[in-house]
């Protein structure tokens, strides 16, 4: 299964606005899409940048893999 991680500008924004803390990467997979401060890639993965193709969020680059992605939240 593709899972696809980025960075969420938005939210970065927002948190360096406001003094929240809220978390900036977005983990998503054909059935969920889930929220992280860290995430781990367990295999091979690739970064893309694609400014005239966006992903339908809008993020212009990305991470893909088809193993695993572990949400660690470890500080």
């Amino acid at each position: 299964m593709k899972t696809i991680v980025h960075v969420n500008q938005h939210v970065v924004r927002n948190n360096s606005k406001s003094g929240d803390r809220e978390p900036v990467l977005t983990v998503k997979t054909y059935k969920s899409n889930d929220y992280a401060h860290t995430v781990e890639l367990h295999g091979p993965s690739r970064v893309v940048y694609r400014p005239d193709n966006p992903l339908s969020c809008g993020a212009k680059v990305w991470i893909e893999t088809n193993d695993k992605v572990e949400i660690t939240d470890e500080d």
